[in-house]
């Protein structure tokens, strides 16, 4: 049988893996020690800059909607890239991609600390975000060839971990910093931990065994980053200008497109950046699909929950912290024992019934009120901690071990993909259905909080919450539906012993 480009294999022999190297095997949780220290970087400077933005606005005499970008430019840039550089990955080798990725995420990190006008941050961010993508499009694809499949789930769930450390300690963190040495030091910070990995880094991360005879797709990765940032332009200038703006429903249209556009040149090349086939793997179209559902779930809470529990419930921001970190701290307790326990039993299960405990989350949360007791409120975020944590390692397994091994940069720059997709719709989302519905009520448009009326507010949060649980409650009957077809075919398939005779 001849193989194509995309299944030519070098370096190695297609048989040897690093699971059949023992001194690899010994080493394997230092060097997953590595590839999550970048990991929580990465997280860290999305939810670290959040809190700077007062400053570096005041520092650079910015506007709050010219600020915004220096968050919103990061994720765009990630999400754009991504894609490219997971088969890019592919075809040079991920873990040498993953190094490359750590050196530029580090010199971006320097060069916005040393940032004095908005134009050179926004480039800083830029080169970061290049960096980021490098390392986030490869490091699920260096796990699955690295980890045996009965320890898979466990390393990706301390993946998932370390994501929640990110955003647990980036609004405290970068408080304390930015107070203590100024907004530029969110940004050094990067430096002295990303050295240590790097050098460790060098030290323990072995040779890439697989890499693919195949070319890049320029025409296809320029084709997906225009449609996302047409997308991203529509999402997030939406919400400034509302999205009955003609320029931002041409946006979307630009998007719809080009990226119809991309699917045609994709499905007619011969090495294309993405190979359609791999949506025809449904464990993998729908734990993708899914992953995207709770993401966009997510947001909607992180996005409503900061205004109700220190608009609404009076609480002083420290006291609001500490309430909204339940569900990141119970996520980190929870991931690393879903992803074990999926090694043992399998991931379906535990992806329906996390779904499942989600939909309940957001009913619960959408019966929320002004007099709620806040033990209530620190239940149902502690529970939406524990479901996410039981659906999100689970997931992630699901959807690198449904595909090839030359297919593991690509499927991981997917999956990485969906998830900051995600966090962006979810925004969009949260945002665009409050305001409506408060506008709805107040009859006249409302784009904040208005004062003395929680109840306008407390409409419009129950409308997120109850779109949220549909959104979760999709998942929960697709992947229901997975499960229940799943038994169902391996209950039909035949015993071989009773047809010997």
């Amino acid at each position: 049988m001849q193989l194509n480009s995309d299944e030519v294999l070098f370096l190695q022999s297609q048989v040897k893996t690093y699971q059949d190297d023992p001194l690899i095997q010994k080493k394997r949780w230092i060097i997953l020690i590595v590839l999550n220290l970048f990991v929580f970087m990465s997280t860290l400077d999305g939810s670290i800059v959040n809190i700077a933005l007062p400053s570096i606005s005041k520092d650079l005499n910015l506007s709050i909607a010219q600020s915004q970008w220096i968050v919103s430019g990061y994720i765009l840039t990630i999400c754009s890239i991504i894609l490219f550089f997971g088969r890019l990955g592919d075809i040079v080798g991920k873990i040498n991609m993953f190094k490359l990725g750590c050196i530029i995420f580090i010199f971006g990190s320097l060069l916005c600390g040393f940032s004095h006008s908005l134009t050179f941050l926004l480039t800083s961010r830029i080169v970061q975000a290049i960096g980021a993508s490098m390392t986030m499009a490869n490091n699920q694809g260096i796990i699955t060839e690295i980890f045996p499949a009965n320890h898979r789930g466990k390393a990706l769930g301390l993946l998932g971990t370390f994501v929640s450390l990110g955003s647990i300690t980036g609004p405290s963190l970068g408080g304390f910093m930015v107070s203590s040495l100024g907004w530029q030091s969110i940004f050094w910070v990067n430096i002295p931990i990303g050295l240590i990995a790097i050098i460790l880094g060098w030290m323990i991360l072995p040779k890439d065994m697989i890499k693919l005879r195949s070319k890049l797709d320029i025409t296809g990765s320029v084709l997906f980053a225009l449609s996302i940032i047409s997308l991203f332009t529509g999402l997030l200038l939406g919400q400034q200008a509302g999205y009955t703006d003609l320029r931002i429903i041409a946006a979307f249209f630009a998007s719809v497109i080009l990226l119809i556009f991309f699917l045609y040149v994709e499905s007619h090349k011969e090495d294309p950046m993405i190979k359609l086939s791999i949506f025809k793997n449904p464990l993998f179209s729908l734990s993708i699909f899914c992953g995207f559902l709770v993401f966009v779930s997510n947001f909607c809470f992180n996005i409503v929950s900061p205004f109700y529990t220190q608009d609404i419930l009076l609480l002083s921001p420290s006291h609001a912290g500490l309430v909204l970190m339940l569900f990141p701290i119970t996520m980190v307790i929870v991931a690393p024992l879903s992803g074990a326990l999926s090694d043992k039993i399998g991931s379906e299960l535990l992806t329906f019934v996390g779904l499942l405990m989600m939909v309940v989350v957001q009913f619960g949360l959408a019966g929320l009120h002004q007099e709620s007791g806040i033990w209530l409120v620190c239940v149902w975020v502690a529970l939406l901690g524990i479901s996410c944590g039981l659906f999100q390692s689970p997931n992630n397994s699901l959807v690198m071990s449904t595909v090839k091994r030359t297919q593991l940069g690509i499927a991981g720059s997917i999956n990485a993909l969906v998830r900051n997709l995600g966090m962006v719709v979810g925004i969009s989302a949260a945002t665009s259905i409050l305001f409506s519905v408060m506008s709805r009520e107040a009859r006249y448009r409302v784009t904040a909080l208005i004062p003395h009326r929680p109840d306008i507010f407390l409409d419009g949060m129950h409308v997120v919450f109850l779109s949220s649980a549909s959104i979760c409650l999709l998942g929960a009957l697709l992947t229901g539906w997975r499960l229940y077809h799943s038994k169902r075919s391996r209950f039909k398939q035949p015993n071989i012993h009773q047809n010997v005779k």
